[in-house]
Order: C-alpha cells, then sequence, then structure tokens
C-alpha cells in the first residue's frame, strides 16, 4: 500500500509516496517500509525514538503537535489525537475483519462475557472467536495474547488472522486501558456491552469519573451508530451509559433484575449449577446453567444480549445458554476434597469481585467459606484493605498470601490487607497458603483461591515463576485423596 493510499486526505509530495510494509508503535518492531507512530506514553516518549526509527527504514512518522520536525527527511503526520488516528490506519492497512463484531467492558466480568458469547454462537453453528484475557480463542486454537484489549496495530493483525481462520463472529474484551488509548476505534462494532463498574485501575486513571469516562467511550465513540447497547439495568451508572446511547441514536438493550429486554425473575441455585427463569423480549423461558454464582448468570445474560444485538434470534439464544461450560479461572470448580467440600479458583482481584464470589459461595454452600487471596504489587494500593473488609465480612476463615508482589515488599502488601482482616492467617508462600486452607476444609464447605484465576505465573520482582492455582490445587488433592474435576 502506498503511502498516499494509507493516509487518505492528507498530503504525501510524491518524491515521499514510498510503499508502506507495515507499522507499530514500538521502535524496537520499526523495519524498512515501517510507518512509526511515536506516541506520548505512561512510561516512555516515543517521540524520543523518531531518528532511530527513521535509521531502522521507516517511511514516516505519525505523532501530536507538540513534535515539531526540523531537518527530517521522512513525512510527519502530526494529528491532534494520534492513537486514534493509528486504530484507523491500522484498519485500512489490513482490511479484513469478521463479519460481526461485538465488544464488552466493564470492571468485571468481560472474560466471561466474551467466552459465553463465543460458546453461544458456537452453540448456534458459528464460526467464532473471542479476543482477550485468555488469548485468541478460536474454534479449534488457542493463542497467546498478552493484553486484555491489543493494540491497534495488534488488533487488526489479530482481525485479519481471524477472516483468514474462517471466523464470521468475534467478541473482543474492551478494557479501560485499550478505550482510554483508542486501541478499537478501528474495529466495526455492532453489539456492545457494560456488565457493571466498581474501584479498579486507579493506579492508571487519576479519579473514578476518568474511569468511568474511559469505559463510556465503548458506548460514546467506538460502537457504530447503527449497533446495539446491551447494558446491565442493575447497575449505577445505567442510567450514564443508556444516557450516552441515546444521544448518539443507539439502540438499548437492558438485561438484569431491572432489564427491560432481558429479565431475570428467579434463580435457584444447585449443586452443579442453577436453574434461571428469565423473561426476553416478552416471552418467558426456564434454563439451567452449570455456572455458580449470580454473578455469572449476569455475564451469561449480558452474552445473550450481545448475540441478541448482534442479530441473534432470541429464542434460539436462550435455549443455548444451557451449552455453555465453566470459563477458565472464573468460579472454577477445580477439585473435591476427600471431606466432600467444593474448591473454585476465580480471577476476583478487585474488592467487588472479590464480594461478589464469595457471596455467591456462600449460596452453595452447606458449610464455611473459606479464602485464599492476596493483592498485587505496583497496583492501587487503596483497594489492599478494603480486600482485607470483605473478605473478614464475607468469608469464615480466610488466609492472606502473596499474589504476584512485583517489585514490592511482599510483607507490607500483606500486612496492608491484615489490617482490616486481623483474624486472617498470614502465609507468604502461595502453595503453602493453598494446603493449608485445603487441609482445613470439612464437609460442605467451599474453599475460593482468589486473584489469579487461569494464570501461568507468580510475579516475583521483575521474574515470572511458573505458578498456576488450578494445577497446585490439583496436586495437593491428588496427594490427600480428593477429587479433581
Amino acid at each position: 500500500m502506498r503511502l498516499s493510499e494509507l493516509m487518505r486526505g492528507r498530503n504525501v509530495p510524491s518524491v515521499q509516496d514510498k510503499h508502506v510494509t507495515g507499522m507499530t508503535a514500538d521502535s524496537r518492531e520499526v523495519m524498512p517500509g515501517f510507518l512509526f507512530a511515536a506516541l506520548f506514553g505512561t512510561q516512555t516518549d516515543g517521540r524520543n525514538y523518531i531518528e532511530e526509527a527513521a535509521r531502522k527504514g521507516a517511511v514516516a512518522i505519525l505523532t501530536d503537535p507538540s513534535y515539531q520536525p526540523e531537518d527530517s527527511s521522512l513525512p510527519v503526520f502530526r494529528e491532534e489525537n494520534p492513537r486514534q488516528v493509528l486504530a484507523q490506519l491500522a484498519s485500512h492497512f489490513y482490511g479484513a475483519q469478521p463479519q460481526t463484531i461485538a465488544a464488552v467492558t466493564g470492571t468485571n466480568g468481560k472474560t466471561s462475557v466474551a467466552y459465553f458469547t463465543k460458546a453461544l454462537w458456537q452453540a448456534m453453528g458459528l464460526q467464532a472467536a473471542s479476543i482477550g484475557t485468555l488469548g485468541v480463542m478460536l474454534p479449534k486454537e488457542t493463542l497467546p495474547l498478552n493484553y486484555t484489549t491489543p493494540e491497534p496495530v495488534l488488533m487488526h493483525k489479530t482481525l485479519t488472522y481471524l477472516v483468514g481462520h474462517e471466523v464470521t463472529h468475534a467478541v473482543i474484551e474492551a478494557s479501560s486501558h485499550g478505550l482510554d488509548q483508542y486501541r478499537l476505534d478501528g474495529a466495526k462494532i455492532i453489539s456492545a456491552g457494560f456488565t457493571n463498574l466498581t474501584r479498579d485501575h486507579l493506579d492508571y486513571h487519576l479519579s473514578p469519573e476518568e474511569y468511568l469516562q474511559a469505559k463510556l467511550g465503548l458506548i460514546s465513540r467506538v460502537l457504530h451508530k447503527s449497533g446495539t447497547a446491551v447494558l446491565n439495568a442493575d447497575s449505577e451508572v445505567f442510567p450514564a451509559f443508556q444516557r450516552a446511547a441515546m444521544d448518539r441514536g443507539i439502540k438499548v438493550l437492558s438485561y438484569g433484575q431491572a432489564g427491560e429486554h432481558i429479565r431475570l425473575l428467579k434463580m435457584a441455585p444447585e449443586k452443579a449449577g442453577q436453574v434461571i427463569t428469565v423473561e426476553v423480549m416478552g416471552s418467558q423461558y426456564e434454563v439451567f446453567l452449570s455456572l455458580a454464582g449470580e454473578f455469572q448468570v449476569m455475564n451469561a445474560l449480558c452474552a445473550a444480549g450481545l448475540v441478541m444485538g448482534a442479530g441473534g434470534d432470541a429464542g434460539a439464544t436462550v435455549r443455548a445458554l444451557s451449552k455453555i461450560g465453566n470459563v477458565p479461572g472464573r468460579m472454577e470448580l477445580v477439585a473435591r476434597s476427600k471431606e466432600n467440600a467444593t474448591i473454585y479458583v476465580d480471577y476476583a482481584h478487585s474488592p467487588d469481585a472479590l464480594e461478589t464470589v464469595l457471596e455467591a459461595a456462600r449460596r452453595h454452600s452447606t458449610g464455611q467459606i473459606h479464602v485464599v487471596f492476596g493483592c498485587g504489587g505496583d497496583r492501587d494500593k487503596g483497594k489492599r484493605p478494603e480486600m482485607g473488609r470483605i473478605a473478614n465480612i464475607y468469608a469464615d476463615h480466610v488466609i492472606v498470601t502473596d499474589d504476584n508482589p512485583r517489585t514490592e515488599d511482599p510483607a507490607r502488601i500483606r500486612s496492608e490487607i491484615i489490617v482490616a482482616c486481623p483474624q486472617a492467617r498470614n502465609v507468604p508462600d502461595r502453595r503453602d497458603a493453598i494446603e493449608e486452607a485445603i487441609r482445613g476444609l470439612k464437609d460442605g464447605d467451599i474453599l475460593v483461591v482468589a486473584g489469579k484465576g487461569h494464570e501461568e505465573g507468580q510475579v516475583i520482582g521483575t521474574e515470572t515463576v511458573a505458578f498456576n492455582d488450578k494445577k497446585v490445587i490439583q496436586k495437593i488433592i491428588s496427594s490427600l485423596g480428593g477429587v479433581n474435576v
């Protein structure tokens, strides 16, 4: 693709109208023929690497108006919002996207909603994929992904890859970081969901209001005007999302106990899941879900809304709910002890998520609730005592342990949690903490090992050590005579 074709509507002198072979915002990835996006970031300033990019063979620079080129031999495009322009350029450069794309945002539940949406489409005979925390999940393979929402160049490479593998329907997790950095602006999203909004990522966003505004971007900016906004009517910020949709003339489909279009009428917990009664577009259905917790019911309903918002038949979508299964690392039943206690792994690493998962466990338990958890280092410190307080209220037995301490002192992190749950046991080594919790289980008890979910590593200092909660639990259970699920 010629530079003039890529930069449609912008002046490109003929002498500089070279062939563009790729693009990147990482100077280390620049190759001959690349457009280099010199962006100002939270850690580095890409403008400092423009000369390096030129030496590597870049043919053009995309940056912001504060950069003043003097003797640059390259065409420099100075844009008010270079991040958004990069997303649009990536979309134009790579071109192909699945014919139907949905996206979901919210503090908690994005991964589950994406997983369920993909599962519903597959149950309806469609070739579907998801992009998010669990990786790029295609019908027959899963590719690793180091982001919840990949940067725009990788995003569009991935969408093109999906088309090449005959995927027609894709769902994307839209993180607040990804929305704030315009990573999704080139994707043709026709169905967009919102789950909930609670405290998280205040180490990045300067205030709860900025965090909300980032999330609203999915509806107020990214979702196509002809699309559907699928919104949680039970959320306190539902009016803000509804208003954002109405301001653009976008159709709203609401779900939840207060939902107008998908209304949750009743839940009946069972040992292997729960039976729900829902009213969808005026018709009532009873469905068995092999999922634990009201929060997973809500996530399943959001997924149903995304499928319907993207054109799926309401009745077929609701009936397909009975075919979806557990999400890896999200209230995932992984083992039963020989004392007939059940053990779940969950990704909960925010106050609201921990409260939600412990409340869900209580509804399925005939005994006591045990929890093992910690807080990540180099992240929002304010949530540590709040998570300790929640564990103290909602669990009968609490063990505080390490969870990705990174470059912080692990003992200090644990102490900042335990100040709000003084009866908790302080067990630094995560494996030891899990084994101690398992050995304390009795008939009917539930243990929730929270914080890491599907993760395969424990970040200590700047090193990542192999560690997976599910594998550790199942190895311990096997040695103690229990049953792995």
